[in-house]
C-alpha cells in the first residue's frame, strides 16, 4: 500500500499546467494533504481560481517554455514557500493540426512546452533536490507515441520524448542521488479540454496522481504507472522464455 512520505508532506510542491483540468485537480489534492503548492500556468486568472479556497496554493503565471519566466517563477516560489521537494510536470498543449497545416515553427512550439517545459522545471527543481539529497518528480506521460492519432504529430512526438527524458534522468541521477525518485504516470483519458467528454473526472485521477507523487520508494525510480496501477517493464521474448524455463514468477505489480 502506498504510504505518503512525511518529508514530502511537510515540503513544497510545484505543479505545472495548474490552471485547469488535471493540473488544477493535482494542485488542490496536494494542498488538501497539507503541502505548500506553487501552481504554475499561463493564465493568472485561471490560477487564482485554482487557488480559491486553498490557502496553501501560490498561483504563479508562467510559460514553462520560456526559460527566463520559468526561472523567475522558481525564484519567487523559493522565496515565498521554500525549497522544492516535489515536482509534478503536467503542463502540455495538444494542437490538433493536419500535417499539411503544421509548420516547423509551430511544431517546435509544442515541443518547447511538452518537452522543454518538463526539462526546464526539472532542472530548476533539481537545484534544491540535489542540495537536500532528497526529492520526488512525477512526470505526467502518455502513450501517444505508441499509437499516434491523426493530426497529432507534434503532441505524439513531444510526449513520447518525455518518457525518454525520464529514462535519461534516471540514468544520470540514480547512482549519485538515490533519494531523488522519478516516475512516469499515465492518467488515462480524462474529461478535460485535452481529453474526452466521456473520460474520467480529473479529480478522480488526481487522487491517484497525488498518492503516487507522495510515495517515495527507490523501487519507483523509472517505473511507469497507468491510472492506479504499475505497468510491467518491457521484456524481450528471450527474457520471457528464460523466466519460464527457470520457473521464475514476475514480481507482483503494485496499485495505489
Amino acid at each position: 500500500m502506498a504510504e505518503a512520505d512525511k518529508r514530502l508532506l511537510s515540503g513544497v510542491a510545484v505543479v505545472t499546467g495548474a490552471g485547469s483540468g488535471l493540473g488544477r485537480a493535482l494542485a488542490r489534492a496536494l494542498a488538501d494533504k497539507g503541502l505548500r503548492v506553487a501552481a504554475l500556468g499561463r493564465r493568472q486568472a485561471a490560477l487564482e481560481e485554482t487557488a480559491a479556497g486553498h490557502e496553501h496554493i501560490l498561483p504563479l503565471a508562467c510559460d514553462v517554455a520560456d526559460a527566463t519566466a520559468l526561472g523567475a517563477a522558481f525564484a519567487r516560489l523559493r522565496q515565498e514557500l521554500g525549497p522544492v521537494s516535489l515536482l509534478v510536470n503536467n503542463a502540455a498543449v495538444y494542437p490538433r493540426r493536419d500535417l499539411f497545416e503544421e509548420t516547423q515553427a509551430r511544431f517546435m512550439e509544442t515541443v518547447a512546452v511538452n518537452l522543454g517545459g518538463y526539462f526546464g522545471a526539472t532542472r530548476l527543481a533539481l537545484e534544491d533536490m540535489a542540495e537536500a539529497g532528497f526529492g520526488r518528480i512525477l512526470n505526467v506521460a502518455s502513450f501517444a507515441d505508441m499509437a499516434p492519432l491523426p493530426a497529432s504529430a507534434a503532441y505524439s512526438v513531444s510526449k513520447g520524448a518525455g518518457r525518454i527524458l525520464t529514462r535519461a534522468l534516471v540514468a544520470d541521477l540514480a547512482d549519485r542521488f538515490p533519494d531523488i525518485v522519478i516516475t512516469d504516470w499515465l492518467p488515462g483519458e480524462l474529461a478535460t479540454e485535452m481529453g474526452l467528454p466521456e473520460g474520467l473526472p480529473p479529480q478522480v485521477a488526481a487522487e491517484w496522481g497525488a498518492t503516487l507523487a507522495l510515495w517515495h520508494a527507490h523501487s519507483l525510480n523509472g517505473v511507469i504507472f497507468e491510472r492506479d496501477r504499475e505497468l510491467p517493464p518491457a521484456r524481450s521474448l528471450k527474457a520471457r522464455l528464460k523466466d519460464r524455463l527457470l520457473l521464475r514468477r514476475p514480481k507482483p505489480l503494485r496499485r495505489l
